[in-house]
């Protein structure tokens, strides 16, 4: 496809797996957003990494960034597995460190991190490297998936490369029965492989989070659109004043300038509040 030899290309790619620029997964779909909610927490200077820290080692918080101004912590919080039902802002350690916190839920999904293209090959480039496997599954659940096949999910998260026979010895199974589980996760879309570019070796710069209120006649069509820019990383709509929440990747703070007056321009975005990331402390598989 690209007019390279066969070798060239092995070692280009495996200089990008050793750095670290590329990783490929193989992550289970993602869950329900129900009782999902993205929060948003000011603390005073200098408290940031304590907070962040003991957030960090909570299971039900995959995602925690830390604005580029370094006082205010962005979360994802997911619903409790262990059914307590507890909120998050009940188990908030208290200190008068934390100045506000707010919190909005998420009703919509437009796309998310591991939707994901850059924008260099084309619909056709893309489809033509794309296996086509002939599964008529759609994408599956994982609500069925029994101990081993977790176990298998939980080594396949760190490198989906990994053969059938080295996952059989890293669990202590037999590799006919592992060979056998993978090929059905895969097959039924419980398991999708992924391949992960750091945004920064493409030369993005800029992560920031834009928060927009749209006006509810123009929202699914201002947030399906945005989903197909290949700036964008994440959209959601969400309740509270901003009904419309985008992670963007961008070059430039001047590229972000001409996104928010060029882009968001014609989709009846009333207000934006534009948060730009200055580090992550965890983020799930499949996000940078």
């Amino acid at each position: 496809m690209l007019g390279l030899s066969t070798r060239v290309v092995q070692r280009r790619w495996a200089e990008l797996l050793a750095t670290g620029a590329v990783r490929v997964v193989a992550s289970p779909p993602r869950p329900s957003i129900d009782g999902v909610m993205l929060v948003r927490i000011r603390v005073l200077r200098g408290k940031v990494d304590t907070l962040s820290h003991v957030l960090a080692r909570r299971d039900d918080i995959p995602l925690i960034d830390i604005s580029v101004s370094g006082d205010q912590l962005i979360a994802v919080v997911t619903p409790r597995t262990d059914g307590s039902g507890r909120l998050l802002l009940e188990e908030l350690p208290t200190s008068p460190a934390i100045l506000s916190v707010d919190a909005q839920s998420v009703i919509h999904v437009f796309g998310d991190a591991a939707e994901w293209v850059a924008d260099y090959l084309s619909p056709q480039e893309r489809q033509a490297l794309t296996p086509q496997t002939g599964s008529e599954h759609p994408t599956g659940s994982t609500d069925d998936l029994d101990p081993l096949d977790t176990s298998i999910a939980g080594v396949l998260a760190d490198d989906g490369r990994r053969s059938a026979a080295m996952v059989a010895r890293m669990i202590g199974e037999a590799e006919s029965t592992v060979r056998r589980r993978m090929a059905t996760l895969l097959e039924r879309r419980q398991l999708v492989t992924q391949v992960i570019v750091d945004p920064k070796a493409l030369g993005f710069q800029v992560d920031a989070d834009l928060h927009m209120q749209v006006a509810p006649e123009r929202l699914d069509t201002a947030g399906r659109a945005l989903a197909l820019h290949p700036a964008v990383h994440g959209a959601l709509a969400t309740t509270g004043p901003a009904n419309l929440m985008i992670a963007v990747w961008l070059r430039s703070l001047d590229h972000l300038y001409q996104f928010i007056t060029g882009d968001l321009a014609h989709l009846g975005v009333n207000n934006v509040d534009t948060v730009l990331i200055g580090r992550t402390v965890k983020r799930p598989i499949g996000a940078w």
